[in-house]
Parts: structure tokens; C-alpha cells; sequence
């Protein structure tokens, strides 16, 4: 019988944990933009070396929330401190539930003082619009979710489009393009240049902690933008790279963002249930997939706090009252796991390749440059025979020469400790991402956040990245 809601479909399955971990939704789809334009290995390099473009258009949720009460009502679901968010700014907006727990995270713009743009994934989106349903707000959503994944052949139509430009030559590019120089613009601020005919906003950012802009304007305005900044790159001999969509996630890998907690939001009463009932059972918290090594009864054991991924220093204690707040000032007495980089060692990775070359049940093959095969991963890291952290998200980097993942350790492990990784699933379940395989260990060394020394010198002091 067809399900419609995410309470409904987990009335079928034994737990969420059960559900997820047998999702056959397939692996998490970057889509429309293409896997390679040159190949990986370059158009990762071209953001350390000389320029890569970005197309980030079609892979992000947009919503747009106006009105008269559009800054209490996000200062009310955020954690994020609002008073020193002034025009033209932007922010990492991160909602949590009652317990305390991480919804996910979008960007914030603020373009005028009674409207907002926010762009990421679906989870958070999803929040925010369930809570203008349930409260009393005076604002206004409009709501662009991210294309389709398999579109099929199908016209993809956006409300804007998105593109970033960075690495240590990017700033050659911008000036071609506006014609001059471009103006200074403080990390996580906002102006504009000019391209071609078309006046376009630009924010100041770095995925990878190369210096670079991220520029957005009307979707139709696409080709058009796209073909100046080409053209551009040519005029002032840059080799600008295209990045596809095989290289594009794994830049995070280097500057230390966990872009997939699983959204905390199946277990909890009251919100939390109201929530779930409003969810689709085609929503990505009801079809997604859940892997790695880590299985566990309770799904809460999967669940982050904004201390563990480092987003506490801008949780904004002096605003009257936002979700989640009592359960973090509970949470801020207590000793916390800590977010690493985990490097992962060269001859175990090998080790683990080489068995799909070899009679029997290999190990889990490691797909490059992104191993990643779920919409949100768990593998065990282990000190002996103690589990001590939990790796989240992976890939390699041509950049390093390594494979890294991200990840929360406790709080007595620390930098530069070797531990192990167990790698693969601990039995068979019905993914369609995963083959059958066996496990395997491979030894981590727990390392800074973020791994590359580029993006931890090249951030703002008040980055999350670089925030002690």
C-alpha cells in the first residue's frame, strides 16, 4: 500500500535504522552537471594550482523567505546570532531540534532586511517550511528544490543560477570580467561586478579554501555567464578547469565540512512527531540510505551536535528564545566529541583495491575520488577493541596523494594518533549501492580540520573551520 507521509513508512519497517540501512534508493546523485569535463585529478588540482569553475546551479535546495517577521522567524529556528547580520552578508545557517540534535545546514544571504535566501540541502529547507506551517509568522516562502537527479532527458529549469570560481589565478578572471579591479570583500560578504552586459552578485568564499567569488543571477542568464567567464579565462591565460561532478564533493574532504549528518529527526515527540507525519515518503530523510560499518539499534547514535561539528561559536546565547536552546546550554557543560580529518593509510587502501583483483569475496570496493555510497555514512573507528569515533564522509584527494574522511572522535583522542577504520558493511543488507563484500581495517591517523594547510591559513579568523 502506497505510503504518503515518513511516519507512515516507518510503520513498516522494524526501526529507522532497519529502513535506512536498507534503502535501494541508490547512490546520492550530484545531478545534470557533468561526471568529468577534462578528467578528476586535473580539475581537482586546478583549485590548488591555477582556477576551477564551480557549476553549483542545480545540486542545492533555494528557499526564499520574506516578510515582515523573516528575521525573527529565521533567528527562531536557526542557532545563528542575528544582530550582526546586516545587508549584503551571509551566513552558515544551522537548525537543530528541541533535543538539541543537527537538522543540517544551508548558506544564508540577506539581500534586504525583510528577505532572505537560503541555499543547500533539503533537510534544512524542509525544516524551515514545516516550521512557517506550524507557527504564526508574518512571512512569505518560495521554495526551488534542487533538479531532479535522473532528469532523464527532461528540461531542467532553475530559479538562479550558481557558479564559483577559485584558486590562486581566479582573481585574474574577475578582473577580466568586470573590466578592473574587483572590490574588497570581507569572507562571507557580498558585492557585485559586472559581466558582459549583466550586473551580478558576488560572495566571498573558498570551498577549499582557495581564494575565489561565488556569483548567482537569473537561471536564463546561464549560457550567458558561462561562456564570458570562459572566455575570460582565455583572454588572460588561465587554465580554468570545469569541475564535474565526480570532483566537486570531494574538495570538502580538504577544508573540512561535513556536508551529510543524518537529519535528527527520527525519534522525539511532539515537533519532532508532528514533523515526521508532515515529511513525504519520497523526502530524502525517507529514502535515503544509511551505511557504513557503525550499526546500531538506536538511530540517535548517528545523531551530531553543533559542538561536534564546530559550529558552536556562533550559537546565539543572547537571543530570547530559538529551537534547541535549553537543550544546548545543557549540552555546552558537557564534555563533547571533537570533529578530525582522518587520513587514511596509503598500503591498507591498497590492500583493500587489491582484493577485488582476487578469487573470493572481496572487500568493499573504494570508489575514487569519492568513495562515498549512501546519503549519510557511519563507519567505526576504533582504538583496540573500544569504538572512539565515527568517520562520516570520504574521498580522495589527487591534491594530498590520500584518501580522507571526516569525522568525530572523543575528546581524550587526539591529533596525530593512529586508529583503525573498519571499512564495509557488516552484513548483507538490500542497498543497491553495495556489492557483496567483507570487511576490512584500515588504519586512520586522526588530523587537523581543515587537512589542507591552504584552506587553514586562507580562511577568515571567524570561520567554523578554523574557530577554536
Amino acid at each position: 500500500m502506497a505510503v504518503s507521509s515518513l511516519s507512515e513508512k516507518l510503520k513498516q519497517h522494524s526501526s529507522p535504522v532497519e529502513m535506512l540501512r536498507n534503502s535501494r534508493s541508490g547512490i546520492y546523485v550530484y545531478p545534470v552537471v557533468a561526471p568529468e569535463f577534462s578528467n578528476w585529478r586535473d580539475e581537482q588540482r586546478a583549485w590548488r594550482e591555477t582556477a576551477v569553475l564551480f557549476d553549483q546551479s542545480h545540486h542545492m535546495d533555494e528557499l526564499i523567505v520574506e516578510g515582515p517577521d523573516a528575521e525573527a522567524f529565521l533567528a527562531h529556528v536557526g542557532i545563528n546570532a542575528f544582530h550582526n547580520f546586516g545587508l549584503d552578508r551571509a551566513k552558515h545557517f544551522v537548525p537543530v531540534t528541541p533535543a538539541g540534535h543537527v537538522i543540517g545546514d544551508m548558506i544564508i544571504f540577506r539581500e534586504r532586511e525583510d528577505k532572505f535566501i537560503l541555499v543547500g540541502r533539503s533537510p534544512t529547507a524542509t525544516w524551515t517550511q514545516f516550521q512557517a506551517a506550524i507557527g504564526k509568522w508574518n512571512v512569505r516562502l518560495r521554495y526551488d528544490p534542487r533538479s531532479p537527479s535522473r532528469p532523464e532527458g527532461e528540461r531542467v529549469l532553475r530559479e538562479h543560477y550558481r557558479f564559483q570560481i577559485q584558486g590562486p589565478e581566479a582573481n585574474k578572471i574577475f578582473e577580466k570580467l568586470n573590466s578592473g579591479p574587483i572590490p574588497e570583500l570581507k569572507f562571507f560578504h557580498v558585492g557585485e561586478i559586472t559581466i558582459g552586459s549583466r550586473n551580478v552578485s558576488a560572495l566571498r568564499h573558498g570551498m577549499s579554501g582557495a581564494p575565489g567569488l561565488e556569483i548567482w543571477g537569473p537561471y536564463e542568464d546561464h549560457r550567458y555567464i558561462l561562456s564570458n567567464i570562459l572566455q575570460a579565462a582565455e583572454d588572460v591565460g588561465v587554465d580554468i578547469r570545469r569541475c564535474g561532478s565526480r570532483a566537486y564533493s570531494t574538495n570538502t574532504c580538504e577544508s573540512g565540512w561535513i556536508p551529510s549528518p543524518l537529519p535528527a529527526i527520527y525519534t522525539g515527540d511532539g515537533m519532532v512527531a508532528e514533523y515526521r507525519d508532515y515529511m513525504g515518503a519520497d523526502s530524502l530523510e525517507a529514502a535515503g540510505s544509511l551505511g557504513g560499518s557503525f550499526v546500531s539499534d538506536d538511530i540517535s547514535d548517528y545523531y551530531v551536535n553543533p559542538f561536534e561539528l564546530g559550529y558552536d561559536f556562533y550559537i546565539g546565547w543572547k537571543k530570547d528564545d530559538f529551537i534547541g536552546k535549553d537543550a544546548l546550554l545543557k549540552m555546552k557543560e558537557q564534555p563533547q566529541r571533537k570533529k578530525v580529518t582522518f587520513e587514511w593509510n596509503p598500503d591498507d587502501v591498497i590492500d583493500v583495491i587489491r582484493t577485488g583483483f582476487e578469487e573470493g569475496t572481496p572487500a568493499k570496493w573504494i570508489d575514487f575520488p569519492q568513495p562515498n555510497y549512501n546519503s549519510a555514512s557511519a563507519d567505526k573507528i576504533m582504538q583496540g577493541d573500544k569504538m572512539v569515533g565515527m568517520s562520516m564522509f570520504n574521498g580522495y584527494s589527487f591534491n594530498e596523494r590520500r584518501v580522507l574522511s571526516l569525522g568525530v572522535v572523543n575528546p581524550d583522542v587526539n591529533e596525530g594518533d593512529v586508529l583503525t577504520m573498519i571499512w564495509g558493511e557488516p552484513d548483507d543488507t538490500q542497498k543497491t549501492s553495495a556489492e557483496k563484500h567483507k570487511q576490512a581495517e584500515i588504519r586512520v591517523r586522526v588530523s587537523p580540520v581543515p587537512y589542507s594547510s591552504m584552506a587553514r591559513e586562507s580562511y577568515a579568523s571567524d570561520s567554523w573551520r578554523t574557530k577554536k
